[in-house]
């Protein structure tokens, strides 16, 4: 064989070997799957939703719930309603919640001071029941009142499938006399795995300061008490833990019979954040870290497989709607573009050259579908919205694409008064 003809094969085999690569990764971007009752994933800042497997059915979340219960405190510190340094009351309740065998907690004991931050803390690094419920009673005066504030927070949320009946996530059997009004013994918090992500972003991009504690992997709680307590993080991806995951910073465990092994976290890579969301590892009662597992499975095929890619140029006219007529102007019609690039998020296996654009015009601005002169270059008269038909995840409260203005692509003066007579003769005899 000479060289030409090897050279030929090889470049041939080469060919067949990449496209049987992208195959592969395309199949295995569109067929991943996490071995849990629920998985779900998205983007941090856009919402977007990278992953959805059965994400809108309502789940036991447990101690997720916590998520929830931090929102509100770290709202009510925003509003000046409560102070981190401010003392926090135990109640009976509290006191006798805390040393429940069996439950996570930090001893709580009624004569002893804790601050706002001392329970913040315990409530999210050692997932204590009990502190949650303290500062419940503390912002609402009594847990049944704060569940009361869960539920309203939720629906200015959009989240209508929810069912909150406690501060702690924990089941209505733990709770005796003071379970919330109306509710059965075997009751729990259920929430889908959609929900969590929405709760979960919410309490990141309003309040980023929560990872700071969310990180946090040992620590002792009330150290000056007569009973300080070492609190250890349940969330093994954190530094140094069996399941690290570098990136790893948040955020929040769960696990009760009915929810299962549970876990929403957050992880900070390359400039982007992700969250993801597994109810229920399955997988648990063989290994005691399952749901790290699945989650770090989760992450890894969140950034290995969606990028945020330019889709479309800033001038680049939208094929739907290329010019916009143009009313007592010089010229009859007027170019449109696009204000700005556009950037999808896009998974390795979609095709970009595929897109869905749509122009909206906002018809405040015109006068029976026609812009009335002058026109100034670049002035805003609607905007594109540009989508992957491909990608139906959507975003987590949208199912619309990333969005530009659209605008005039170049000026048209005035016509004079002489120009807009004849224009209207003329409109007439055509």
């Amino acid at each position: 064989m000479n060289k030409k003809k090897r050279f030929s094969l090889v470049l041939v085999t080469l060919l067949l070997f990449c496209q049987s690569l992208i195959g592969i990764t395309a199949q295995a971007a569109d067929d991943f799957s996490v071995n849990a009752s629920a998985g779900y994933a998205i983007d941090a800042d856009s919402g977007k939703v990278f992953f959805n497997q059965d994400g809108d059915t309502p789940k036991g979340i447990a101690s997720i719930t916590k998520t929830l219960t931090s929102y509100l405190v770290l709202d009510a510190i925003k509003q000046q309603k409560i102070s981190w340094d401010q003392e926090v009351p135990i109640s009976e309740y509290a006191e006798e919640l805390s040393t429940v065998p069996d439950l996570s907690n930090v001893t709580l004991v009624r004569d002893q001071k804790y601050t706002v931050k001392d329970l913040f803390e315990s409530m999210i690094v050692q997932s204590a029941n009990a502190s949650a419920v303290a500062l419940a009673e503390l912002i609402a005066g009594d847990e049944p009142a704060f569940v009361n504030q869960m539920r309203e927070q939720l629906t200015k949320w959009g989240i209508k499938d929810a069912t909150i009946i406690n501060a702690s996530g924990l089941s209505n059997v733990y709770l005796g006399e003071h379970v919330y009004p109306d509710t059965q013994e075997n009751d729990e918090n259920m929430m889908s795995a959609r929900d969590v992500a929405i709760v979960a972003q919410h309490l990141i991009k309003d309040f980023p300061e929560v990872l700071e504690t969310s990180k946090i992997k040992e620590k002792t709680f009330a150290p000056n008490s007569s009973q300080p307590d070492e609190m250890k993080n349940w969330n093994v991806m954190l530094f140094d833990g069996p399941n690290y995951k570098e990136g790893v910073d948040g955020l929040k465990t769960g696990t009760t019979d009915l929810a299962g092994a549970c876990f929403v976290g957050t992880i900070q890579k390359d400039g982007r954040r992700v969250i993801t969301v597994i109810l229920n590892a399955l997988n648990q009662p063989n290994d005691e870290n399952a749901r790290f597992v699945e989650t770090a499975s989760l992450m890894d095929y969140c950034l290995n497989n969606w990028s945020q890619q330019e889709v479309t140029t800033a001038g680049q006219t939208p094929t739907d709607k290329k010019t916009l007529k143009v009313k007592d102007g010089k010229e009859d019609t007027v170019a449109l573009a696009m204000e700005k690039p556009v950037k999808l998020w896009v998974r390795n296996d979609m095709d970009t050259n595929n897109l869905t654009i749509k122009s909206t015009l906002d018809q405040s601005l015109l006068d029976n579908n026609a812009i009335i002169a002058p026109v100034h270059k670049g002035e805003k008269i609607g905007t594109v919205s540009v989508a992957l038909p491909q990608d139906t995840l959507g975003y987590l409260q949208s199912d619309e694409g990333a969005t530009t203005d659209l605008v005039t692509k170049n000026a048209v003066e005035k016509a004079n008064a002489f120009e807009i007579i004849w224009q209207k003769i003329t409109n007439l005899f055509s």
